[in-house]
């Protein structure tokens, strides 16, 4: 099973367009060891000939035009299968108004998640050659010679849906996708930890996992929101009852932090934060990352 990292960020990509905190200014002028990333997305493979993409990010034209195996073949012929929503989140969604040309596509989502994306939402009559596939939590299912299963992980509706409707267990899933025996284990946004969430994920050989914030007040002290990590649906990795050692009954062999956003420190290569979590055996994606299972 072939892994590409098409974009490691979280919404809004890093640098963030509207963002001057210390992070993204030091990234544009070149002052701190950090790499740019485009917004979260990978592509995985069974046979390197037919490729399926977990979420489609507002980014995803640069992406896949970045790694040549997702580039179409003549006349219009496209090797991306499917695309996996794991929520209804924006930057996991707005991609999709960019595949709409062509040949059917195939997406797969729990109903909630392509009812809170396609509902009352004028522009996405536009996404009329798409095939919506119900993903059941706990069901596998089998596309391009990879088996997915869902599973529910603790989320929140998207913002654009906030006060809208109910809180669902279906707004917001983990994957597992394998071939051959190997799962990989995805969970890019993860509200709360849960003995769900570290039984399924303890399955993988690796694991790409929430790292969307480091503190819970992170975005409150850079004068940047006034919401905090928890509110937005992301448990932060550091702190007592954070996410680095919430996790540490996941033993798997690689275990990578995605959805990073632009304020998290561990994006800094020589922060005391990047320190503690590869000395904990965690890594951080970039985008082009490549992994082999």
């Amino acid at each position: 099973m072939l892994v590409r990292v098409l974009g490691a960020a979280a919404g809004g990509g890093f640098p963030q367009w509207n963002c001057g905190c210390p992070q993204c200014e030091g990234v544009r002028a070149g002052t701190i060891r950090a790499t740019p990333r485009t917004q979260e997305s990978i592509a995985v493979s069974a046979n390197g000939e037919h490729w399926i993409l977990v979420n489609a990010s507002p980014d995803v034209r640069a992406q896949i035009e970045s790694f040549p195996p997702l580039h179409p073949r003549p006349p219009r012929r496209t090797p991306i299968a499917a695309v996996v929503l794991t929520n209804a989140d924006l930057d996991h969604c707005l991609g999709l108004l960019t595949m709409r040309e062509g040949t059917r596509l195939s997406v797969l989502a729990t109903e909630t998640v392509r009812r809170a994306f396609v509902e009352d939402n004028v522009l996405c009559r536009a996404l009329d050659r798409i095939e919506w596939v119900s993903l059941v939590p706990g069901a596998t299912r089998e596309i391009a010679g990879l088996s997915i299963e869902a599973f529910s992980v603790p989320g929140k509706p998207p913002r654009y849906r906030e006060g809208l409707t109910r809180p669902s267990d279906d707004d917001n899933v983990g994957l597992l996708l394998g071939e051959g025996g190997r799962l990989l284990g995805y969970a890019s946004s993860v509200r709360a930890w849960s003995d769900g969430l570290s039984l399924a994920l303890s399955r993988a050989a690796c694991v790409l996992v929430d790292g969307t914030f480091w503190s819970d007040d992170e975005l409150i002290r850079l004068g940047c929101s006034t919401r905090r990590a928890r509110d937005m649906g992301h448990l932060p990795i550091g702190g007592e009852d954070g996410l680095l050692r919430s996790a540490r009954g996941v033993e798997s062999a690689r275990r990578i932090f995605i959805h990073v956003n632009n304020t998290n420190p561990i994006l800094v290569e020589t922060s005391p934060e990047r320190a503690e979590v590869s000395a904990a055996g965690w890594e951080v994606a970039w985008d082009g990352m490549e992994i082999a299972l």
